[in-house]
Order: C-alpha cells, then structure tokens, then sequence
C-alpha cells in the first residue's frame, strides 16, 4: 500500500468524510489543505443519476464559466481566408487551414479547442482518430463549429467549457485554480452545477444528482451536500 505524504495526512485530518459540506465550505476548506507549489487546478466531479449507454439519457452540454478556468487555452481556427482576420482579432493562437490540417495528420496537436466552420467539417473526417481521443474534434453542440468564428473564440478564451457524462455516469470538470478567491470558486461551481441541473434528462429516474465531490491536484476530495446546491 502506498505510504500517504505529510502534506496528504494533514489534509485529509482536516475533512471530516461524515459530513457533507455547503458549496461556500468546501470552497474554504479545499483552498485551506491544498499544499501544492505549483498553482494546483480545482476539479468538480458529479455523479448522476443517468445510464450513458441510453441516448435518451445523455448529459452534454457547454457552460461559460464566471471567472474562467485559469488555464491559459490554445485555440486553433481552422477557417478560410476570408475569417483569419476575425479569427486572429478574436485571440486565436493559430489561424488558417490546410497547413494545419496538415499539421495535425503528421500527429500535431498542441492545442487545447479547435474552433472551425460549417464548410471546413468535411475536412476533419479523416482526422477523427486523432482528434476524438483528445476531445479536439469540433462540434456544432459545443459551439465550435459555427460562422461566427470570433465571437466562439473569444467565449473559449473567456471560459466557455464543454462537458459530457462518461460511462459510468460522471462528469468531471476543471473550474479553476486554488489560487482564486473562495467566491469565485464558488461562484464557478455554481455556474456548473446548476447548468447540469438544467439539462436533466426526462428519462431519468429516481435520484439524478447522486454526488458532488470538490478536489483540488493531489488533494483528497470534499463531499458537497447536494442540497446546498
């Protein structure tokens, strides 16, 4: 068995895993037991009440985030010259096309969202295994593939995420950093959950929020009374 670290003993001495703790609290405490040197990223992770293999009872969606993940994003526009400018005033990291299809054939893919247009999809097919494992194929769904190329840049770069339920029904997020102010992790968490409580499918029975735990990296999680929410 793994031998716990100094840092991980204090830390869990400090939770009581009896309790379920209020959004605000959890917040408090995560911030108080992350010991980290690097500034360590804040994960939500909700398990729901649904069955993934069912279409019917699928949970995706996007929510833009308040205050931001923290994390600086690489966006790539993949979009046709008459939408670079728009694309590079927006914040792209990268603008154009075929070279960077090209690029991304030969295994390049140092980015984090890839933004396109409707015309250019028909393009990408030949890269769905490359860019599928890593969440980096567009989708109309998520906003990352649409005419207005700026304005979905921009909403990236901002803190616009997408999320999708895994096959054992959770979802699991980044929603900032320990180094935010308790409120804006609140106030991020906040912005998730109840975006999660808004898509509940109609075919799901029974309790549909089942579990809420607050992490941060290398921390020991919080559970969050889902009646705080």
């Amino acid at each position: 068995m793994a031998r716990l670290s100094k840092n991980m003993k204090e830390a869990t001495a400090q939770i009581d895993k009896s309790v379920a703790y209020s959004l605000t609290d959890a917040a408090g405490l995560m911030k108080s037991i992350s010991k980290t040197k690097f500034d360590a990223s804040v994960d939500i992770a909700v398990k729901l009440g649904v069955d993934p293999r069912q279409a019917n009872q699928m949970v995706r969606g996007v929510v833009t985030l308040p205050h931001g993940t923290g994390k600086e994003v690489k966006v790539l526009a993949l979009v046709t010259a008459d939408k670079e400018a728009e694309a590079k005033e927006a914040g792209a990291d990268y603008v154009g096309l075929e070279d960077y299809i090209a690029k991304l054939k030969d295994g390049w893919t140092d980015v984090d969202v890839i933004i396109t247009m409707p015309s250019v999809m028909g393009k990408l097919g030949a890269l769905g295994r490359i860019l599928g494992p890593r969440g980096l194929m567009p989708n109309p769904k998520t906003g990352t593939v649409t005419m207005e190329v700026g304005k979905a840049v921009s909403d990236v770069k901002k803190g616009k995420i997408d999320f999708k339920v895994d096959k054992f029904g959770i979802i699991h997020c980044a929603i900032g950093k320990s180094s935010f102010d308790a409120s804006k992790i609140v106030d991020n968490a906040s912005e998730l959950l109840q975006t999660i409580l808004k898509l509940k499918p109609s075919a799901s029975k029974g309790i549909y929020m089942q579990s809420v735990y607050m992490s941060s990296t290398m921390s020991p999680s919080i559970r969050i009374d889902e009646k705080s929410i």
